[in-house]
């Protein structure tokens, strides 16, 4: 297949990955905080991502049962039907029904990631990962424009309901899209000459091929801590824009709009970036970018409200959040054995998604205790762990392989 058709599904398949994600955690909190919510139970909001961290423990069967599309068609069909839901629910805190909502959104949602996942990983070459990857988060976060931005500045205009039943036309449509995906060669384990199947064996194989590495358990570290400043942070950014007086339609222009590119430019950076020089030093030049970026958005806290400064800590954020996760991204697929390549991706993804999920957990009763302003210099001082993991992350990569 041509590599331009192969970027080409690559941006379908990742915008419709990004599409429910940035539902549930760009326009939720936003909608949430504008009904009165409390910073504590938003914060509490990223334990729905249990789903993302556990998908380990259903990957094997989407790497055994059915194709690729199946899943991903399933997927987003079914979150198709679901997100109009919430409009009868009532709010003002967060109840039993919506967390069952919320919680169905995010495993439908993860579901499609690991299909997503493994369909690209065996539609990739490992030297078009790079530009691959610098695509994958471009559309990504254009998705994330879409329900961070577009749908914000709709729901000003005709109303929340409104939004989230044009949100659900979209998924719909873009199941029908994802009709026309072509099919991939799937590689199948054999031992003596007899097909190995079920989701144990599957799931053993593809833990041993990780586990097996040395030095192993330190990568499972630097994947736990890379992004820990930047996920600590981010379920408190769109209430800080609420909590400034900023309107819907200013919060979906400036950071559901305008930095959502700023994060595609940094990602289309950081792929030509890391593609030239490494995933090594990919990850670290670009992490340190990514990490400093939260000391902006603790100047605008501890400032008197300001657009200009407002809109530089938004953009800069963003543009380096992108120039990280290009790096970390071409990490984690380089690690993957295309055999396996849906559980795997979904075991390391799992621990980049306990990182979400934990941090984000705390984040409302931490920014309660301490104010936006501190909490802010905190999440910077998070990001560094990782850095003393560096040594061993030198071991496992060459350019764009991992070491057996």
């Amino acid at each position: 297949m041509p590599v331009q058709s192969k970027l080409f599904w690559v941006a379908v398949l990742y915008f419709s990955e990004g599409f429910p994600y940035g539902l549930i955690n760009d326009a939720l909190p936003v909608y949430f905080r504008s009904q009165g919510v409390s910073l504590k139970e938003i914060g509490l909001m990223s334990l729905v991502g249990w789903p993302w961290l556990l998908k380990p423990l259903w990957a094997p069967f989407v790497d055994l049962y059915g194709s690729r599309q199946q899943w991903i068609l399933a997927c987003q069909f079914f979150l198709g039907l679901l997100v109009p839901v919430v409009t009868i629910f009532s709010t003002g805190s967060i109840g039993t029904g919506l967390w069952m909502w919320m919680t169905c959104l995010a495993l439908l949602s993860a579901t499609q990631d690991i299909a997503v996942d493994a369909y690209t990983i065996e539609l990739l070459a490992p030297h078009e990962m790079g530009r691959a990857n610098g695509i994958r988060v471009t559309t990504y976060r254009i998705a994330l424009i879409a329900t961070g931005g577009i749908f914000l500045m709709v729901a000003d205009r005709i109303g929340w309901h409104g939004a989230f039943i044009a949100s659900a036309i979209a998924l719909i449509a873009l199941a029908l899209l994802s009709f026309f995906i072509p099919k991939t060669l799937r590689p199948v384990a054999q031992t003596g000459g007899a097909l190995e199947t079920g989701p144990l064996v599957t799931a053993t194989r593809s833990l041993a091929g990780l586990v097996k590495r040395p030095g192993f358990i330190f990568i499972a570290l630097f994947i736990l801590f890379y992004k820990l400043g930047d996920m600590a942070m981010g379920p408190m950014v769109k209430p800080f824009w609420v909590d400034r007086k900023f309107t819907p339609m200013q919060i979906g222009l400036v950071p559901g709009t305008v930095g959502v590119v700023s994060t595609i430019v940094g990602a289309l950076w950081g792929g030509a970036f890391t593609s030239r020089y490494g995933i090594f030093k990919g990850l670290w030049v670009l992490g340190a970018a990514q990490a400093i970026s939260n000391l902006f958005y603790a100047a605008a806290a501890s400032l008197p409200p300001s657009l200009p400064m407002m809109y530089t800590a938004s953009v800069v954020e963003s543009l380096t959040g992108g120039l990280g996760t290009a790096a970390f991204l071409s990490f984690l697929m380089s690690l993957c054995d295309k055999q396996y390549a849906a559980t795997q991706y979904a075991l390391l993804s799992a621990l980049f998604g306990f990182t979400r999920s934990i941090s984000g957990a705390f984040s409302g009763y931490a920014t309660e205790h301490f104010g936006y302003t501190t909490y802010f210099v905190i999440t910077f001082f998070l990001a560094w762990p990782a850095y003393l993991l560096l040594p061993w992350v030198r071991r496992w990569t060459v350019p764009g392989r991992v070491e057996d």
